[in-house]
């Protein structure tokens, strides 16, 4: 699809649905094809569907490679807070023509897919309170060693 294309279509649902920024739309676009290959999808006909489901796994995998523990940060710079957000955007695109969909397809395929807590933050979270407890002890370790010592001479 034409890159021009495209963005014109984004400014438009974007004029007529402000929830979302535009970026969330073209992030979208790059998550479906990352999707599709990850699944071996074909690049073009009806064997290049990918599922709700899919769509949404292939969404976590993709944020999380791309923007690590800051992904909550950018989805809700985005406005995108949970998952149905995910569908609102996928069917803006479905309705303007650049996304196809069967008639199988719907936005509550994305609805309560997953919590973004549990997604994008716990992920990036020690495991246990003894993890927390082994970074403040190294962590104290590492300051101290670094401490200048007192020789006693003038500086």
């Amino acid at each position: 699809m034409d890159q021009d294309v495209f963005g014109d279509t984004v400014d438009t649902i974007c004029s007529h649905d402000d929830r979302y920024a535009p970026d969330a739309y073209y992030f979208m676009r790059e998550a479906l094809d990352y999707t599709s290959k990850q699944l071996n999808k074909p690049s073009t006909g009806p064997g290049r569907h990918v599922s709700g489901q899919e769509l949404l796994n292939g969404l976590r995998a993709y944020i999380l490679q791309e923007f690590g523990p800051m992904a909550l940060s950018v989805l809700n710079h985005w406005g995108i807070k949970c998952t149905e957000d995910f569908g609102n955007i996928v069917f803006n695109l479905v309705e303007s023509g650049r996304l196809g969909c069967t008639e199988h397809d719907n936005r509550s395929d994305f609805a309560n897919g997953y919590t973004f807590d549990e997604a994008f933050a716990k992920p990036f979270r020690p495991n246990s309170p003894e993890t927390v407890l082994n970074i403040r002890r190294n962590h104290k370790r590492t300051t101290r060693a670094r401490r200048p010592r007192n020789t006693g001479e003038p500086s």
